[in-house]
């Protein structure tokens, strides 16, 4: 079958799951609602074929709209049966995966369908950190589809036909399709509302089946573990030359070069996503200063923004629900300095900073070039709740750069800056000096750094730690 052609819904399912282990759930369910002449419209399955199968031997639980079926619009059965799929889910403990390709709500069955719509939500808040939720937008997911897509854990996107949009490019005063498609996949992953971007359905499908093998079933699962294959005190030669584009460093750390990164397309200064050490999964947030997969490289301020701590924010906490250890790898040297940011990097510094400082799965430090003032406290430091914290030999933590400090405590007198500024760095402004008084728990060579986080992550793995009794907190 060519990857560019549409499949109908069960196909789609049909190619995600292993072979012969789908099982449909509510094949004859269709419409109660007969008015505006419904009755005369055939609607096998109202418009959704929902089930459950395994990939890779794991269970999960399918929904498929159909849009040869009233579009796959979401009327009240069409959203009961989403809501009995999650309701077996949550009781099983395994992900709910969504493929979307709908018209919107189901007009001619009104508040029936409205009331239905907000049971899914329910549904959906109610198996937040629970259970994996996975959306893939395949067609059409707009209005309040667009909002059950994003209230998942991850949103996948086919790049041609996906639609996602709260409301149409052209209902959007002064713009229109041809102008700014606001609901394409690429505008949709720059946003940061899409995790991932595919060319087709195939692809995409495989991409579910990837991550479903990566994250756990469920948020009392053990920790995913398979056999490590690669050797675990392999040295990385190249590893400080590859920090600057940190994406390849995160390979070379990995197993077998293994990572699979998330929102690749939104806030580049940040890298998220997933890695395997001796064979378990690992979430790592990353500083960037430079992306070098394209043509025309594009370089990166070693600094916080609003968007960076957001896009951290989500994989932290995403990870800290489903027992995931975290891994930083820190360069930074302040909060991004520009009138656009001003408005809310403040706020999302704050989430950033609870996000690890909330967390109880093992947190690992490491900082690779250079951890300034308070945006390196944000980035999982020690003080904040790192279980380790490592520095590469020639990093620098401290305040802020020995010139700028040597100008402050010289008052402005030139003859003393030099002096003062190479007198600040050798006391304050390095990783020794900082391991001196417990602040970084180990200083080695970049070389060595796949097998000191490899021990570091594998005498955390009975990790236990408990948080004040409280109903959530509120940053």
């Amino acid at each position: 079958m060519s990857s560019t052609a549409k499949l109908s819904a069960k196909d789609r399912i049909y190619t995600l799951l292993d072979n012969n282990s789908f099982v449909e759930i509510g094949a004859l369910v269709t419409k109660r609602s007969t008015d505006f002449n419904l009755q005369q419209t055939k609607a096998p399955g109202d418009g959704v074929v929902t089930g459950y199968g395994v990939i890779d031997g794991s269970l999960v639980y399918v929904y498929s709209q159909d849009a040869a079926s009233l579009h796959g619009t979401m009327g009240e059965m069409h959203a009961k049966k989403i809501v009995n799929l999650y309701r077996l889910a949550m009781k099983t403990g395994a992900p709910v995966i969504g493929l979307v390709d709908c018209a919107g709500l189901r007009l001619q069955e009104a508040t029936d369908a409205l009331a239905a719509f907000g049971q899914v939500y329910q549904c959906q808040a109610m198996a937040s950190g629970v259970i994996p939720q996975i959306t893939a937008v395949l067609g059409g997911c707009g209005g309040g589809m667009a909002v059950l897509a994003c209230m998942s854990d991850f949103v996948f996107m086919e790049e041609n036909q996906g639609k996602l949009f709260v409301n149409s490019p052209n209902a959007i005063e002064g713009n229109y399709v041809n102008k700014c498609d606001t609901a394409s996949a690429s505008y949709m992953a720059e946003g940061g509302s899409v995790d991932f971007v595919y060319p087709d359905e195939v692809s995409l499908l495989n991409g579910i089946r990837q991550l479903v093998t990566v994250i756990p079933a469920n948020n009392e699962s053990e920790v995913l573990q398979e056999e490590c294959t690669d050797d675990l005190n392999r040295a990385l030669p190249a590893f400080a030359e590859e920090l600057s584009d940190c994406t390849q460093a995160i390979r070379d750390l990995s197993d077998n070069g293994f990572f699979l990164e998330t929102k690749a397309s939104y806030a580049k200064e940040m890298t998220t996503g997933f890695i395997k050490l001796n064979g378990a999964t690992v979430g790592v947030v990353a500083n960037r200063e430079l992306d070098a997969s394209t043509e025309k490289k594009q370089k990166f301020d070693p600094v916080l923004t609003t968007r960076g701590c957001y896009k951290a924010e989500k994989l932290v906490k995403f990870c800290d629900a489903f027992g995931i250890p975290v891994l930083t790898l820190t360069n930074v040297t302040g909060f991004c300095a520009a009138k656009s940011e001003a408005k809310g990097i403040a706020t999302a510094v704050a989430k950033l900073t609870y996000a690890f400082a909330n967390a109880t799965v093992p947190k690992v430090n490491l900082v690779t070039k250079k951890a300034y003032g308070s945006a390196y406290v944000a980035m999982n430091s020690k003080s904040i709740g790192a279980d380790m914290e490592y520095a590469l030999s020639d990093a620098e933590i401290g305040t802020m750069d020995a010139n700028l400090a040597a100008q402050i405590i010289s008052a402005g007198d030139s003859s003393e800056v030099a002096e003062t500024a190479k007198e600040y760095k050798e006391l304050c402004l390095n990783a020794a000096s900082a391991a001196k008084r417990g602040y970084v728990d180990a200083v080695f060579s970049p070389e060595q750094a796949r097998a000191q986080l490899v021990y570091a992550f594998e005498m955390l793995c009975s990790k236990k730690e408990s948080r004040p009794g409280k109903k959530h907190g509120t940053v």
